[in-house]
């Protein structure tokens, strides 16, 4: 038995039984990712590239171009060519298990006339100070972090449990939300909020005021229960709303297009799903009245290229448990939030780290070139950049044109909406990219 084992496993039936294998996993893979902004996805690779069965295929690659080698004696000089094409084949699959499980890689934004010297992390993680106090009062801190891989299209359930100094403290998976920003949630516990919707630079714009605040939103001043001179001040005593504002204008009642004069300085109801247009450049609207809330984490209405998204996490020590929303993703590494609970101060974050470079890029100048006669469209891009090392010295980075430097290679990957600045790849595969 373990002779047809030994026999089959150094067969070219197998090489080929593996060669179809591996074109149908990689074709299911890139099926999988059909649609996404970026590939692979977590979905992707939880279900192809980073399986076991995935990782089985190379190894049982290697196994059968090693036995054939030995099988069919090619290490002699009439076998050369053969023997050639088997070694090449080992010597890729060792160069891709090197880039698997030694090498890393990343994303680097960088902001025109600025320098950067660390890079953001490809896979993300729950990261976490705990400080607390031991037996002899003596003030501690505990680093720690969790990798993640989360998807939308995942079961992203997780329990994490370690402990500081011996009691146990746990991290268990609440909520994933896909595309997430700040924003308004109801609760009657909360403040009394109002929402405008102004155009102040011609795009329309949604902004809750909060009782008590006064913000500026497009340098016009808004305030809400809190009268201030120069502002534009919405009151709400429970039932009924006024405004007073220094600019005259005009008001129209968009269901039945009744338009009546704002009088400047001089209070006056406030028309819910009005118009206001004031001074000729002012325009908002109250579309709805005022609700109690908070200011929190909420799903995105239009999803965004490289959007952040949420993680909510539950957090249980010494009996008590709290949940805690955190703002981050691929691509972001964000302040933590600090969360008190079971007598412990934790500071959380989710996303990627930060990783040092042994040298700094300074971005010169981003060049993006359309193609004639469109807007979204891009012929090419490529960065203009300054190495900041020993001896520094200025690169080109564009499609094709790659950055070697260190053992860190630089890719053009993307760059910022408004085109102030660029985004490289970066990847530390010295070895990898040696024996490939």
């Amino acid at each position: 038995m373990q002779k047809k084992i030994v026999a089959f496993l150094f067969s070219t039936r197998l090489m080929g039984l593996l060669f179809i294998v591996y074109f149908v996993a990689m074709a299911v893979g890139t099926f999988l990712d059909q649609g996404q902004e970026t590939s692979p996805t977590p979905y992707s690779r939880y279900w192809v590239y980073n399986s076991w069965w995935f990782t089985l295929i190379h190894i049982l690659f290697v196994i059968n171009f090693l036995g054939n080698i030995f099988r069919f004696k090619l290490l002699r000089k009439e076998k050369i060519t053969t023997l050639i094409f088997h070694l090449s084949f080992l010597l890729i699959l060792i160069g891709a298990g090197i880039t698997r499980y030694i090498s890393y890689e990343g994303v680097m934004p960088i902001t025109e006339g600025t320098s950067e010297n660390t890079f953001l992390s490809e896979h993300t993680y729950l990261e976490a100070l705990i400080d607390g106090d031991t037996e002899d009062g003596e003030r501690l801190r505990r680093t720690l972090e969790y990798k993640l891989d989360l998807s939308p299209r995942l079961n992203n359930d997780f329990t994490w449990n370690t402990d500081f100094k011996g009691n146990p403290i746990g991290f268990k998976f609440n909520k994933f939300i896909d595309g997430a920003e700040d924003g308004f949630v109801e609760d009657d516990t909360g403040v009394w909020h109002i929402k405008v919707v102004e155009a102040g630079d011609g795009a329309r714009h949604e902004h809750f005021l909060v009782e008590g605040e006064t913000v500026s939103i497009h340098n016009v001043l808004y305030s809400f229960n809190n009268f201030q001179q120069g502002a534009i001040n919405i009151n709400f005593d429970g039932e009924n709303y006024t405004i007073q504002t220094p600019f005259s204008g005009t008001t129209m009642v968009m269901a039945t297009q009744e338009q009546s004069t704002v009088e400047e300085n001089v209070e006056a109801p406030l028309n819910l799903r009005a118009l206001y247009n004031l001074s000729d450049a002012i325009q908002f609207v109250i579309p709805e009245p005022a609700v109690k809330g908070r200011t929190g984490i909420v799903e995105k209405e239009v999803p965004e290229k490289n959007q952040e998204d949420a993680l909510f996490v539950d957090v249980t020590a010494n009996g008590e448990t709290k949940t805690i929303g955190l703002l981050g993703g691929r691509g972001y590494s964000n302040d933590k939030k600090v969360l008190e609970v079971g007598g412990y101060k934790m500071y959380l974050s989710y996303g990627s780290k930060a990783l040092p470079l042994p040298f700094s890029i300074k971005l010169n100048d981003f060049v993006a070139e359309r193609y004639p006669g469109t807007e979204n469209s891009y012929a090419s891009f490529e960065s203009k950049i300054t190495v900041e090392d020993e001896q520094p010295f200025d690169y080109d980075i564009y499609m094709n044109h790659v950055l070697d430097h260190k053992g860190f290679r630089f890719f053009q990957a993307s760059f910022f909406p408004d085109e102030t600045g660029t985004i490289l790849s970066v990847s530390h595969d010295f070895w990898g990219t040696w024996v490939t």
